[in-house]
């Protein structure tokens, strides 16, 4: 049994259009909304032994703050191959995880990550900025989740439905 979390980068600024897309900084809702999904992740039990995060500036700050404020201590990787990332993609990223880590954490992009959790479950599941969903995967391996795999919706939670 493998868990993948599936965590939506937290709501971004389009404040100065001269900024590449990939350096976007999260906006003031995003900047209040990372660090209240770590604590949720840390307070749910639900800390990976991976954190794995696309380079975009947005994904590395809400890695910061998920890392800050859940506790987390383990493995996080930053990966070019994540940012604007499809679903197949993103899968075949997953394929090539070391087996050690049952228990990973996925910080990307949409559309491409409804479009994985979709693939994964079956059913589409919107993910607004900043949601969190957990997927629970029946394989021993992660070179398993490309064929085919159906994964359980565990729970999705978005961070307006938690407390302050």
């Amino acid at each position: 049994m493998k868990t993948l979390l599936l965590l939506r980068h937290a709501k971004s600024s389009w404040k100065d259009s001269d900024i590449d897309d990939h350096e976007r900084p999260l906006n003031k809702r995003g900047k209040k909304d990372a660090p209240k999904m770590g604590k949720l992740i840390g307070e749910e039990a639900l800390l990976p032994d991976c954190i794995v995060s696309s380079s975009a500036k947005r994904c590395r700050k809400t890695t910061e703050q998920v890392i800050q404020h859940s506790g987390f201590r383990g493995e996080t990787r930053i990966c070019g191959d994540l940012y604007e990332a499809d679903a197949a993609r993103l899968c075949e990223f997953l394929t090539k995880l070391d087996d050690r880590f049952s228990h990973v954490l996925l910080i990307a992009h949409n559309p491409g990550m409804e479009e994985l959790l979709e693939s994964l479950t079956g059913v589409y599941t919107p993910l607004s900025t900043a949601s969190l969903a957990k997927v629970e995967l029946s394989i021993d391996s992660w070179t398993n989740i490309a064929s085919g795999t159906q994964g359980s919706l565990v729970k999705v939670w978005q961070p307006r439905e938690l407390e302050e």
